[in-house]
């Protein structure tokens, strides 16, 4: 077998093994806590994953939180206390999600894309028809409540 085979095949095994990795992941599990998000005259519920980070975030409410534009799909807050983190790749975002961006960036997304940046996951807007347009394309108060 040539040389050029031989690497093309190892690329290819690396490759495959990275995918059925990442397939066979364990997801947070979701926790039987929910939260209410809202936004102007607009309420949302959000479940909350299974982890020390939901946790600890579900402990501090209620927070109202001036939230910034940022990409035209997300909108974040600097928390002044960090929250603890368990953080991967994000791959696949979807419109609703709520994460946490290092370990004191509260991020509630309204769009759905791929990324490569770590977050770790606190939860997500079960329903999201009519978030993007409560969210509004500047900075925006937002009120998180214990359900």
């Amino acid at each position: 077998m040539s040389k050029n085979k031989k690497i093309v095949l190892t690329v290819t095994a690396v490759l495959l093994i990275g995918v059925l990795i990442f397939m066979f992941l364990p997801e947070d599990k979701i926790s039987d806590q929910k939260m209410t998000v809202t936004i102007g005259d607009r309420n949302f519920t959000a479940v909350l994953y299974d982890n020390k980070t939901a946790q600890e975030f579900y402990d501090r409410l209620p927070m109202t939180l001036e939230m910034s534009e940022l990409n035209g799909n997300e909108k974040y807050h600097n928390l002044d206390k960090p929250l603890p983190i368990n953080s991967s790749v994000a791959g696949h975002i979807s419109k609703g999600d709520m994460r946490l961006f290092r370990d004191d960036c509260i991020v509630l997304f309204y769009d759905s894309f791929t990324s490569g940046y770590s977050y770790t996951n606190i939860g997500y807007i079960e329903d999201t028809d009519g978030l993007e347009e409560a969210l509004g394309s500047g900075s925006v108060t937002v009120t998180f409540e214990a359900k």
